[in-house]
């Protein structure tokens, strides 16, 4: 029987996983989200939607009780409230696993614990502490507080001892922990899956490029030697076997100027980068997500075409309702909108794919034709 699939948040992969849902009628009849944005992308995609924060018991009991089956598009819902329900409904990735993972002191801890590499790093207790541990490492350091923080919000590259008060006082209040700087020569990810029968399956390295912390370009495949890219597959896979229930990882990791491999974080979901799969590979990661949920055979991850993601973030100097944005039809050009009803600076409104359909594999090309094609959008008030 086809069942009812409920989401934790409802942006733009809550969105394309409910795209892929109705792509799948034979396995899943209706999506319902729990987004706080009322008209949510996902609900503007055909989901029907409980307008309420992410972290609402009151709601996430109500989706529950909506649901056959459970999961999330973001880390912000309430691991606890989740833990509560899953006797009741199926939840996936588990509730235990989100709620290691929203701590990034327990993600690191429980990764160190399991053999998998990770930069040296300490919880931090007070400023005294913070200058103790600075000392074990040397300048620079990232300070990061342990929760609630992504694309960069949360972290601190703090330089010189100079540094180190403000720093602190910037996450006082918040439970911190610090990291030893790696300088690493490029920022990869894997996006891996684990499906509720534990086949595992992996895509491709892919290469990312970040601007001011938010991710701008992701390259598939990344340009690393094969030995690298064996090593982080390898890694992948390793992770995916230690961390409990089913669903798309994304994997995010650094490559040293020796050529190790470490890994940064990892997200409980379909990851922005692996949003080249809609078109570079046989299964997308959506689609995966939703077949690892469901207890599914895992489809194929080949990498069928060289491909360069670039996202359009909204730009610095404007923020409110925009017009619709399209593209010429031009070979190999995908343009994604996530249907935001409003521009704000640095926010993810879409993304293009730029697909190597003559199979020339010059990735050089590939990132001229997605920067062309972004600068080609502009974002006009909508009058």
């Amino acid at each position: 029987m086809p069942k009812i699939l409920g989401i934790i948040g409802g942006g733009q992969l809550g969105m394309m996983l409910t795209e892929a849902a109705k792509n799948m009628p034979e396995h899943i009849s209706d999506v319902i989200v729990l987004d706080p944005t009322k008209n949510c992308p996902a609900a503007k995609a055909g989901a029907r939607q409980i307008v309420a924060d992410f972290k609402d018991k009151n709601a996430i009991v109500e989706l529950s009780l909506q649901s056959d089956i459970m999961t999330y598009e973001i880390e912000s819902g309430d691991s606890q409230v989740l833990e509560s329900l899953k006797t009741s409904v199926s939840v996936n990735p588990s509730p235990a696993t989100l709620r290691t993972i929203q701590d990034k002191f327990m993600q690191k801890t429980f990764l160190k614990d399991n053999n998998i590499p990770v930069p040296e790093f300490f919880s931090i207790e007070s400023l005294s502490d913070l200058r103790k541990k600075i000392s074990l490492f040397g300048y620079p350091v990232l300070l990061k507080a342990r929760r609630d923080a992504y694309d960069g919000r949360g972290n601190f590259k703090i330089e010189n001892e100079g540094q180190v008060k403000s720093a602190y006082k910037l996450f006082e209040g918040r439970q911190m922990m610090v990291e030893r700087y790696v300088d690493f020569k490029m920022e990869v990810s894997v996006i891996a899956a684990r499906n509720t029968n534990g086949e595992i399956a992996t895509y491709s390295i892919v290469e990312n490029i970040h601007k001011e912390n938010i991710l701008e370009i992701t390259i598939a495949p990344a340009r690393v030697d094969p030995k690298v890219a064996k090593e982080a597959q390898r890694i992948a896979e390793n992770t995916m076997k230690v961390l409990h229930g089913a669903g798309v990882f994304g994997i995010e990791m650094f490559v040293t100027r020796e050529n190790n491999v470490l890994i940064n974080e990892i997200a409980p979901r379909v990851h922005n980068s692996g949003h080249h799969t809609l078109q570079s590979s046989d299964t997308s990661q959506f689609e995966q997500h939703l077949r690892a949920i469901l207890g599914l055979p895992l489809g194929s991850t080949k990498l069928k075409h060289y491909t360069v993601m670039r996202n359009i973030l909204g730009p610095k100097n404007f923020s409110g309702r925009y017009k619709p944005i399209t593209l010429d039809g031009k070979k190999g050009v995908y343009l994604k909108m996530y249907n935001k009803e409003e521009a704000k600076p640095q926010r993810k409104l879409g993304h293009i794919n730029i697909v190597d359909t003559d199979d020339a594999k010059d990735i050089d090309a590939l990132i001229s034709r997605a920067e062309s094609a972004r600068n080609s959008i502009k974002f006009e008030p909508l009058d």
